[in-house]
């Protein structure tokens, strides 16, 4: 309501009003479970650039139960996850220079953090977006819904 509230006091429609800096910053974090903390992130449209910061929870180290964050349209994820296992640990499982990646976060293992920012320039919030961690075997059950909201 205090979005609503401010947005009138602007003059403004609340559904136009600017996304907030917090609004285009996210947190997820991973497991040595094989999880993610979310199965959906949704940013607004509005965002110019996102931040994204990955989390490992767990104890285990890349090399046995690495994890990171790759972001590309929903049709695209089994063949970038599948390409990416050639590209190896030292690439972050992601193929070099593959177009269908949109944004992906380094490896990270047990304790690490790592953020990424991207654009959203030329997402559009129709299309059909995914999240996943592209380390060999992870992605079938590592991923989730990335919605851009209008």
């Amino acid at each position: 309501m205090r979005h609503f509230t401010l947005a009138l006091l602007l003059g403004s429609s609340p559904l136009a009003a600017p996304a907030f800096a917090s609004d285009c910053e996210l947190s997820i974090s991973a497991n040595d479970a094989m999880q993610f903390s979310a199965q959906e992130l949704t940013v607004p449209a509005s965002c110019k650039q996102v931040t994204l910061t990955l989390t490992h929870t767990g104890t285990l180290p890349k090399t046995a139960m690495g994890h990171n964050w790759v972001l590309t349209k929903a049709a695209d994820v089994q063949a970038v996850a599948t390409d990416g296992m050639a590209a190896g640990p030292d690439a972050a499982y992601i193929k070099a220079d593959d177009t269908r990646v949109l944004a992906h976060t380094a490896l990270v293992g047990g304790g690490e953090s790592t953020s990424v920012s991207f654009s959203l320039e030329g997402l559009a919030p129709a299309e059909a977006y995914r999240f996943f961690c592209s380390f060999p075997g992870h992605w079938a059950i590592m991923q989730g819904s990335f919605v851009i909201t209008p």
